[in-house]
């Protein structure tokens, strides 16, 4: 018999993850309007939002303002937030799979790559990943000890990540105190004394990924100027022809010649933007101090072959931003090869074959690609499937809505709703208010809870 799901008894979803990809999939099931649907969104900080909070550039606020939307999301009466719970700890998979009908992974892409070269694990070697956790104050990198007294930073990668820690290493402490940047953060990069960041791309400008707009930015700023070696920007026969109808890319060639043809003009930094190069090996003793570089040639698939020929920069650090990957979830589902949980167009599989009532959206799904909006459309597509699956689904043991209040209950977990969310949130942007700023960034998870805690326990006046 197929499941008749109502106004009381409607779909019971819960969702891993209140990133982009998490509140789009509960926008979709609330907004569709062929079944009855309640949603749990679930994340293991106190806080929702996850890379528009914690992986958006500071100085980039009109991105984040996607959060109104989001907000409006998680105030609907048919969503619930459930924040600081852990999922595989204070939430099972046995756990979700009693209380709902289907459960949707958009856990993202927070592991990185690495370049796999001697000197990768020296101090002052680390991730993009984790430079810009630390500078957007996450709680598991807020307390990283960071020194840029250093002169050189080597970026590797030629995508917007490698454009935005470029970006903030070379503005003044003016510029990124009007964002909300982690005070922390604030603190170490007006002490700073670098004067060169090298972004390094091992093929060239024909195949980076950056977009012309956050290139354009890289010309922009007040405090550094920007170096491009036009012999880099010449372009092989193949390269040509595989841009020669791409707009978007025949404008970042335009802007490159264009800062190729820049004369300098003697500001404190310098952004020099490199191509045709691969790291092979980071330098130094106890710390990071240069890198060394292969010079490239394109072969004729486009990829970047040695040439034998080598140069060294003196650097202090090395940011690595050559990709991310996904983390396997406990008792769900993973390919270990791509980095996300297998599925086809959204349903979760194991082995090939489809596990009934499980269902995934995002980087998590589809690997590290597109931008914040890209994941409504995929969100989307994951929904279809789920509400083409619903008369089929495994009907919960337990769908009350008061059950999992009661099993974190029993579990002494100390969830934050959305309203305690909304008080956080509300310090936050009052403390930037009183400094001219956005707001200012909580990110400790204790000191999170402890605020929530003593605020809810206040009567109203």
């Amino acid at each position: 018999m197929a499941n008749a799901f109502s106004q009381t008894r409607p779909l019971r979803v819960a969702v891993i993850g209140s990133g982009p990809s998490g509140i789009y999939t509960a926008e979709a099931l609330i907004k569709q309007t062929s079944i009855p649907a309640q949603v749990d969104v679930f994340d293991r900080l106190p806080t929702p939002y996850g890379l528009v909070r914690y992986g958006v550039a500071p100085d980039h606020q009109t991105i984040k303002s996607v959060t109104k939307v989001m907000q409006k999301v998680l105030q609907d009466p048919r969503v619930r937030f459930f924040g600081n719970v852990c999922f595989g700890q204070d939430l099972t998979h046995a756990d979700l799979r009693r209380l709902y009908d289907a459960v949707v992974y958009t856990v993202g892409a927070s592991a990185d790559r690495n370049l796999g070269i001697p000197g990768e694990d020296l101090p002052g070697s680390l991730s993009a990943t984790e430079f810009v956790a630390w500078y957007n104050g996450h709680p598991d990198h807020a307390t990283r000890s960071l020194a840029l007294d250093i002169q050189g930073v080597a970026v590797v990668g030629m995508g917007n990540v490698a454009v935005d820690v470029t970006r903030i290493l070379s503005k003044s402490a003016e510029e990124l105190g009007r964002t909300d940047i982690a005070d922390h953060a604030l603190k170490v990069l007006a002490q700073s004394q670098v004067k060169d960041v090298y972004m390094l791309g091992r093929r060239g400008p024909a195949q980076a990924k950056f977009t012309t707009k956050e290139l354009r930015e890289l010309g922009e700023l007040s405090e550094a100027d920007i170096v491009v070696r036009a012999e880099e920007l010449e372009l092989d026969a193949r390269s040509a022809a595989s841009i020669a109808n791409d707009p978007p890319m025949l404008k970042n060639l335009e802007v490159l010649r264009e800062f190729a043809a820049r004369p300098l003009g003697g500001k404190p930094r310098r952004i020099h933007l490199r191509f045709l190069v691969s790291p092979v090996e980071i330098l130094g003793q106890d710390r990071v101090q240069g890198i060394r570089l292969e010079r490239n040639r394109l072969d004729e698939n486009l990829n970047a072959v040695g040439t034998g020929v080598f140069e060294r920069l003196d650097v202090g650090m090395v940011l690595r931003s050559v990709g991310y990957r996904g983390v396997a979830l406990p008792d769900v589902p993973f390919d270990s090869r791509r980095g996300v949980i297998p599925n086809l167009g959204g349903r979760v599989t194991r082995e090939g074959n489809v596990v009934q009532g499980e269902y995934t959206a995002g980087w998590i799904k589809r690997g590290p690609s597109g931008v914040v909006g890209t994941n409504k459309a995929d969100a989307a597509e994951t929904v279809k499937l789920l509400l083409e699956d619903a008369p089929s689904l495994p009907l919960a043991e337990d769908p009350a809505p008061q059950a999992l209040l009661q099993l974190l209950e029993t579990r002494g977990v100390e969830f934050i709703s959305f309203e305690g969310w909304t008080i956080l949130d509300h310090h936050e942007a009052s403390l930037g208010q009183a400094g001219g700023r956005p707001r200012v960034k909580v990110t400790n998870v204790q000191e999170m809870l402890q605020l929530i805690r003593e605020k809810q326990m206040t009567p109203s006046s």
